[in-house]
């Protein structure tokens, strides 16, 4: 019975991120980043689900170290796209919960990564950006697949934060990638399942919050 109940979830957050997807056509950021209605529904359609949250043990998404690269006040924005940047183009798109499985609205993601040469940008706010979600918890990014920094392996940083709650600062990961195995802070609990699409990729990643009583 767990085990249907966890694919059941699974279903239904896929469908969800389909008809997400749809909706949030041209809400790519102030920089200007937008996508057709029929680019953005294929590539929903093509999306792993996201990690199932709901599970018997409503599992939290573990924490992990911010790094040294992290500034603050970055750019609101959905796209971290600009014009001419190098990488291959990755989609993330998933929903922050609480441990009750219900959608938390208002939380703060804010974003940044290498960029697919391994490199901080630590003078601008270039790959960096943060969003908030909307009464359905959704959020949605784009951006490319982040470069081999030295000694790490793929990774994007994030710090996600419900209002009147602590942050929550973590890293995401790419499932399969070779360096992962001798990176010391990977997790797997925190690696994407992250399909090709097209002539980019798409991931789905689900975070579970702890909002207390």
């Amino acid at each position: 019975m767990r085990l249907e109940r966890v694919r059941l979830a699974r279903r239904a957050l896929l469908a969800a991120s389909v008809a997400s997807a749809i909706a949030l056509v041209g809400c790519g950021g102030k920089d200007g980043g937008k996508s057709s209605a029929t680019t953005v529904a294929a590539s929903a359609a093509a999306a792993p689900a996201a990690t199932p949250p709901c599970d018997a043990e409503h599992r939290l998404t573990p924490e992990q170290t911010e790094g040294p690269y992290f500034k603050p006040n970055s750019p609101e924005r959905a796209s971290l796209l600009e014009p001419g940047m190098a990488g291959t183009r990755l989609t993330i798109a998933g929903t922050v919960l609480s441990t009750a499985c219900k959608p938390v609205a208002g939380a703060l993601l804010d974003f940044w990564q290498a960029d697919d040469k391994g490199d901080y940008d630590n003078a601008g706010q270039r790959l960096r950006g943060r969003q908030v979600t909307g009464a359905d918890g959704r959020y949605k990014l784009e951006t490319i697949v982040p470069g081999l920094s030295p000694g790490r392996t793929r990774h994007i940083h994030v710090k996600v934060r419900a209002a009147g709650r602590p942050v929550l600062t973590t890293q995401l990961y790419f499932a399969g990638e070779p360096a992962n195995e001798t990176d010391g802070i990977f997790s797997a609990a925190l690696a994407m399942d992250v399909q090709q699409e097209g002539g980019g990729k798409v991931a789905g990643f689900d975070f579970v919050l702890d909002l207390g009583r």
